[in-house]
């Protein structure tokens, strides 16, 4: 939605401070709701302006300057997990994060979070279809089978 005008802004607390008129009285009169007018009324008490505010909150993280520790811990830690990664970074810089600040500083960093999986090391032996099924189960016994895996 969009702000309303600064002129209206105005005009909305000059008739509650200057005319006296009351909060409801004076929502009704500009079509406005009543929380409206109490914030305009405070916004000019507080900061003596009526200048709408940048909507959202500002989007602050630890993680912004901190690409060379980030890099330095990856390069040191290459198998440790998004959680691990904020632990380590706690720990050296004092400044926790949460997992998916660390996901999208190392997404925009361009480093690969990827690790070796117990799926992908029995997918590149070529064990026999029932060794496999037994490990990971019916569910993925029947995706494999359709996907052609075991061709």
């Amino acid at each position: 939605m969009k702000a309303y005008s600064i002129a209206l802004r105005e005009k909305i607390v000059t008739a509650h401070i200057q005319e006296k008129i009351s909060i409801r009285q004076v929502a009704i009169r500009f079509s406005v709701s009543k929380s409206l007018v109490q914030k305009l009324v405070k916004q000019q008490q507080l900061d003596g302006n009526l200048q709408p505010k940048q909507p959202g909150k500002p989007q602050f993280s630890y993680l912004i300057n901190a690409e060379v520790e980030l890099r330095e811990l990856v390069v040191e830690n290459h198998d440790a997990t998004l959680v691990e990664l904020c632990e380590l970074f706690a720990v050296k810089t004092g400044n926790w994060v949460s997992r998916t600040a660390m996901c999208r500083s190392l997404q925009k960093l361009g480093l690969n979070r990827k690790k070796k999986t117990l799926r992908s090391s029995l997918f590149s032996n070529r064990k026999s279809p029932k060794i496999k099924s037994r490990i990971l189960g019916k569910g993925e016994r029947y995706r494999s089978r359709k996907l052609g895996i075991f061709r």
